[in-house]
This record gives structure tokens, sequence and C-alpha cells, in this order.
């Protein structure tokens, strides 16, 4: 799965919009979908933002283990 195949897992498990999530972690709603869809590159601020709203390791983020746990 790609990363942003994963985030929008994640977005829709927790029933977020892609704006609602955008607004949370201060981003542009564009922007956001441009991640998820992978047209963009997320920026490596913009994924630990990700990580930290999701109290997820950006190794699970990216798909390198099945641990959802940071450290």
């Amino acid at each position: 799965m790609s990363i942003g195949e994963q985030i929008k897992a994640m977005r829709k498990i927790r029933g977020l919009t892609q704006k609602e999530l955008a607004e949370k972690i201060g981003l542009n709603k564009t922007t956001y979908a441009r991640y998820e869809n992978g047209e963009r590159r997320i920026p490596l601020k913009t994924a630990i933002r990700l990580a930290e709203f999701y109290h997820i390791s950006l190794d699970y983020m990216a798909g390198l283990t099945d641990s959802t746990e940071y450290y």
C-alpha cells in the first residue's frame, strides 16, 4: 500500500473528510488531496504531523512495519 493509500485508509477509519483532516493538521484541502492521490510527495514535516495526529510511527505510515507503535 502506498503512503497515499495508507493515509486515506486511516482518514476514512476515523470518519473524516479530506477537508476536516487538512484543517486539523494545518493544510489546504487540495494539497492534502494530492498527497492521498499520489500527485505530490508528502514532505517530512507533514508526514510527522500526520503520524502525530494518528499516533502512529512513520514506518507504519510508509508501510515498512505492521506495528502502529512509535518511539
